[in-house]
């Protein structure tokens, strides 16, 4: 491995444990853990239940950009108790209001050269600046924060050449959007998108962003940039140009796969509901009419993409029928956006501003009415998420959102040249950017005599059991591909505010396939003990919600059997000792269905001894089946299920360390 592109200098520079061979587990050290308000609750409890003195990660930040509306008082005592773990456990604390975590942390923090694990799916973004950012679950972020390597399959690199140029009223989320068309939901599975080629040159640090932000919807371990001239201009204006190394391929370097994306020959592209993967050229679905626009997230934060959107509704009025909202990226933003007057043109077009954060990408209002076509900038579209039952959800760029919101109706940003004798705005980057850090809390030197501040709707983790030798449980859900965490527990102004709490929220688990399954969950626990469920492809694809793992584990769940995992999910499970089982025939699948018993002798012997595990499925009727499953498990993974999680794997090995002390 004599000539290395970017993500194996990265890995090799930190490398830990295991060899550089692609599906092999390697431990690699971590420098940075970023963690938000939605998952960072249950980290900060698991650092708690893990004993944590001090965080040993470089620099650690928790941000609260999910969860803003107060409507009662949980989010208000999650915010008070976030911010009295981060004083506690030494994490830097970003208020609410002051960003969306992943743009915020690319100005402020993101170095490149360095790695980084978060408790959000979208993490990858910090690949803007070269360097090697994965989303992942919680636990394994208490476990990297705590100062041990994090694990992970080495993963297969694909190089994606760009060449040329973008045209006018086409961007980088057209970019992303293409390769979403040509690899849909799983096509990055196993595999780091790396970018190269001189087409780099047409495309700043934030238009890298949104790129490496939607990476995670190719279901990529995370996508990787080289630093360049780009990134250090882009860290000059941000007041960090001491921060800027240059990081690049060598020449010569092999990729394991490989595309070449020409960007002069690329359209307005737009995702259809209900996955980002459904994408088609606008052209293909112009002329429906909308209800509403909504511009911002993490998927396009950047100056630019506010900028462009106030350009094209310059002294115009969006149509009477459509909520133009605008969801600014942090207050960092707002006084940029002032400065350079995209403030004042979106206001004076008739767009509604709401606070710094993640807001509608994440069901935390701004729901579109039912039955109506909402365009939005944001990551996802997948049922629900937004908040309406029957949503209509697209994912375009900002020139097609402002577009339409312009016209009423899909359009394609180009047509604006003769409707209304416009030419394309552009942006020009400017040399320095307003700073603003009055909303970031450093950590003190010593925050041990903090007390952490527990509202009464924040509930310490419960004990995991360790894995039993036999079940005999039902099968309480039978599902297909693409299941997503949205759908395995829900998002949402109603739902999220109970993330600190464990009894709640779990109540919602799978209510979106099932309204009925809690119910008919707690019964199983009481009467079987636990209980498992089905899937097929991609199973727990999107958000790295670890409640979508634990808040089943609560319910009982011993084991998933699926054709195939998304990465983050398969590693939740794990960690909270839930038994990932993989389909060796899918023809098996149709051996089994909702309400069938499932039977599981000698689980304990073959999980450890990497043995078939026999299935034996009974019906209602007294018919049986026998089939057998795997597991992909590393040997480290296999004696934290074992143990029931990696809380008391962690607990085991302090204690082991306090006895050698």
């Amino acid at each position: 491995m004599s000539k290395l592109n970017v993500t194996q200098k990265l890995i090799k520079e930190h490398l830990l444990k295991g060899n550089m061979e692609p599906g092999k587990e390697i431990g690699i050290k971590i420098d940075q853990a970023l963690l938000q308000d939605a998952t960072g609750t249950l980290v900060q409890l698991e650092l708690e239940a893990m004993g944590l003195k001090k965080a040993q990660t470089e620099v650690a930040v928790q941000y609260v950009d999910h969860n803003l509306l107060q409507t009662d008082f949980k989010n208000a005592d999650d915010h008070l108790f976030l911010h009295s773990a981060a004083q506690r456990f030494g994490l830097w604390y970003s208020r609410p209001g002051n960003g969306v975590s992943h743009p915020v942390h690319m100005q402020r923090f993101g170095k490149p050269g360095k790695t980084m694990v978060g408790s959000d799916s979208h993490t990858p973004a910090a690949g803007s600046l070269g360097m090697l950012a994965i989303g992942t679950g919680g636990l394994d972020v208490a476990a990297a924060i705590a100062g041990q390597p994090y694990f992970v399959k080495m993963p297969e690199v694909m190089g994606v050449k760009l060449t040329g140029k973008l045209p006018d009223w086409v961007s980088a989320k057209d970019v992303i959007l293409e390769m979403l068309r040509r690899y849909d939901v799983k096509g990055g599975v196993g595999k780091v998108i790396e970018y190269y080629g001189h087409g780099l040159n047409n495309l700043s640090a934030m238009d890298r962003h949104v790129i490496a932000n939607m990476g995670a919807e190719l279901g990529a371990t995370t996508t990787v940039f080289p630093s360049d001239e780009e990134t250090k201009r882009f860290l000059k204006a941000q007041g960090r140009e001491e921060d800027w190394i240059e990081l690049k391929a060598d020449d010569d370097c092999k990729y394991d796969y490989h595309d070449e994306i020409i960007l002069d020959e690329l359209i307005p592209l737009i995702a259809l509901p209900t996955s980002p993967g459904n994408v088609v050229p606008v052209r293909e679905v112009e002329g429906k009419e909308i209800s509403q626009v909504v511009i911002g997230s993490s998927a396009n934060p950047g100056l630019r993409d506010f900028w462009i959107a106030g350009a094209i509704v310059e002294g115009k009025s969006v149509n009477n029928d459509v909520s133009f909202d605008i969801n600014p990226t942090s207050r960092q933003m707002i006084q940029n956006m002032i400065d350079n007057r995209a403030f004042a043109n979106l206001i004076k077009a008739g767009a509604r501003f709401h606070q710094s954060g993640c807001m509608g990408c994440i069901g935390m209002g701004q729901a579109p009415a039912s039955g109506t076509i909402s365009l939005r900038t944001m990551p996802r579209n997948f049922p629900d998420r937004s908040g309406t039952k029957d949503d209509q959800v697209h994912l375009c760029s900002p020139e097609t959102a402002a577009a339409s919101a312009l016209t009423g109706k899909i359009t394609d940003p180009r047509d604006l040249e003769k409707l209304y004798d416009m030419k394309y705005p552009v942006f020009k980057h400017p040399e320095t950017e307003i700073i603003n850090t009055e909303m970031l809390v450093a950590p003190p030197e010593d925050g041990s005599n903090i007390e952490l501040k527990k509202g009464p709707n924040i509930k310490s983790l419960p004990y995991i059991e360790p894995m039993q030798e036999k079940y005999c449980v039902p099968v309480l859900l039978k599902m297909g591909d693409n299941i997503s965490t949205d759908e395995i527990l829900k998002a949402g102004a109603e739902v999220l505010p109970f993330r600190s709490n464990l009894p709640e929220i779990s109540k919602y688990s799978y209510t979106v396939i099932d309204e009925s399954f809690y119910d008919r969950a707690m019964e199983a626990k009481t009467t079987h003990g636990g209980h498992i469920v089905v899937a097929k492809d991609n199973y727990a694809q999107g958000s790295s919600r670890e409640h979508a793992a634990i808040a089943p584990k609560y319910l009982g769940q011993v084991a998933v059997i699926a054709n195939s995992y998304a990465r983050i999910a398969w590693q939740n499970l794990v960690n909270f000792g839930i038994l990932p089982l993989e389909f060796i025939d899918i023809k098996d699948y149709d051996k089994i269905d909702q309400g069938d018993t499932i039977y599981f002798r000698n689980l304990r012997d073959d999980v450890k001894e990497r043995n078939n595990i026999k299935v034996i499925v009974k019906n209602d009727n007294g018919k049986k089946e026998e089939f057998e499953t795997k597991h992909s498990m590393s040997d480290r993974q296999i004696d934290v299920l074992l143990k029931g999680g990696i809380i008391n794997e962690f607990k085991d090995r302090l204690e082991e360390e306090d006895l050698k002390a």
